[in-house]
């Protein structure tokens, strides 16, 4: 009996995907599969197996070491891997243990920019079963099964800002290597600020091509590719979709272009706000709504006219807004993100809501019999891990409808109106995740625990770097 069945891992339509799979690798001459899992960071990782192990690893797994789970961006071990519980207080994660990368057969890919190379996305479990509690994509699919049993699913747009350089140099050197390494030398595609110029789109065309074509090869509802404000800047756009899949699709295009570009000479990077002169601030602007499970009807669009959102569309909107101080850690997992939250911006700087707004931290569009009404979230930074990021709109959104909180008047001047403000930096997101109950018990305490520790190994990195503030404010003037 195989680990998938033995534990019922699949269901039937998995079995009925793995099926074809195993067909599809015959057909189109695959020669390797990529077996890959997103970690806390969002990050993919795994293994590479050849083709004839497909079979066997399909049903039952393939191996990964629980060290994974301990690192921080840096891929530094932040917890003590090799004492009683391995720094987890869970003898399952001792000693670099290993866990198994279980494939969703669902999930299954053949990577136009590598050909021969099949992909599949992976769950992980412990050896007796039980999924690993660290893993976040089995946290958001915990936090859907909540929404469901309410007849609700969650529905979701991606629109993502990201930056694509030349590489000038690589920085291979044996110097340059390091946790982390020396990032490349680059230069810029477009000088920026002209935004949305047929223009600008066309000097950039050439690298947005390689990467349109192997995204709709890959099946990802690409609906819009745009010239962006800043220098080297462009976003993407996709079209809705509902439950895991949204979340899949993000951890699959984010390292796809990241993959695509890598082998063409260009740097594409989804940091929010890159240390280069004239560049801009990057966002994750999250579109959302839920929908009734029975009939795919949207539960945010009013019957009233002239309102913006439905009773159920007002308390989730709340929700958002009652715990935007911890979600902040979650949408902005990076030190670097909190530079982006300015007053008279296109960013939020505080937790406020309004009517087609983009200064607010949640933008209502939609209304009366318009099937399209939503909520967009301008909070998050393309770095986010998306399990989590949506994790947290799901749990704060049904707190606020559980408690039928009201989220106030809309904001038509966001940058005055007196609300809470987003955290300042990571670390005051960090103690507001740490001390918000709803977020706690929805993500489970040893993970918030977890997630918080990581997070403040590398804050604690940063406050021993000397920064070139430093140095310029204080090296000359004492």
């Amino acid at each position: 009996m195989s680990f998938v069945e033995k534990f019922g891992l699949w269901t039937e339509a998995q079995h009925a995907a793995a099926l074809h799979a195993l067909e599809e690798l015959k057909a189109r001459n695959i020669e390797i599969i990529r077996f890959s899992f997103p970690d806390q960071h969002g990050l993919l990782r795994g293994k590479t197996l050849v083709v004839e192990e497909a079979a066997n690893a399909l049903r039952n797994g393939v191996t990964m070491t629980t060290t994974m789970f301990a690192k921080d961006t840096s891929h530094r071990t932040v917890f003590p891997v090799f004492s009683a519980g391995g720094g987890f207080d869970m003898p399952e994660m001792q000693g670099a243990a290993d866990v198994l990368m279980i494939p969703d057969p669902t999930t299954f890919k053949v990577l136009p920019w590598a050909p021969h190379t099949g992909w599949f996305l992976c769950d992980v479990y412990f050896s007796n079963g039980r999924p690993v509690p660290f893993a976040t994509r089995q946290l958001f699919r915990n936090a859907l099964d909540r929404l469901s049993s309410q007849g609700y699913d969650f529905m979701a747009g991606l629109e993502v800002e990201f930056h694509i350089f030349k590489v000038n140099d690589p920085r291979m050197q044996p110097a340059d290597a390091g946790q982390p390494g020396e990032p490349p030398e680059v230069s810029l595609l477009s000088h920026g600020y002209q935004f949305l110029t047929e223009l600008r789109y066309d000097q950039i065309d050439p690298v947005l091509e390689l990467i349109r074509r192997d995204i709709i090869k890959l099946g990802l509802p690409l609906r819009s590719l745009e010239v962006e404000y800043g220098p080297s800047q462009v976003e993407f756009t996709f079209a809705p979709a509902v439950g895991l899949q949204i979340a899949d699709d993000m951890i699959l295009f984010r390292s796809a272009v990241k993959q695509i570009c890598q082998r063409n000479g260009y740097h594409a990077t989804f940091m929010c706000r890159p240390r280069i002169p004239n560049v801009i601030s990057s966002g994750w602007h999250m579109h959302q709504s839920l929908i009734h499970s029975k009939d795919k009807s949207n539960a945010f669009m009013p019957m009233t006219p002239g309102a913006d959102l439905s009773d159920l569309g007002r308390h989730y909107m709340a929700g958002l807004l009652e715990h935007a101080c911890g979600a902040t850690a979650l949408s902005t997992p990076t030190i670097n993100g909190y530079k982006r939250y300015r007053a008279y911006s296109l960013a939020p700087d505080r937790a406020i809501w309004g009517r087609d707004n983009r200064g607010v931290m949640v933008r209502v569009l939609g209304g009366a019999n318009d099937n399209a009404t939503r909520l967009e979230n301008r909070v998050g930074e393309p770095a986010a891990n998306p399990y989590l990021y949506f994790s947290s709109q799901v749990l704060s959104g049904l707190d606020g409808i559980h408690r039928e909180l009201e989220p106030g008047p809309s904001a038509d001047a966001p940058y005055e109106t007196p609300a809470q403000y987003l955290p300042h930096t990571l670390a005051d997101a960090i103690e507001c995740l740490r001390n918000d109950a709803c977020l706690r018990e929805g993500l489970g305490a040893g993970f918030v625990d977890y997630f918080c520790k990581i997070k403040e190994a590398e804050i604690a990195r940063f406050n021993m770097e000397v920064t070139e503030w430093e140095q310029k404010e204080y090296f000359n003037v004492f």
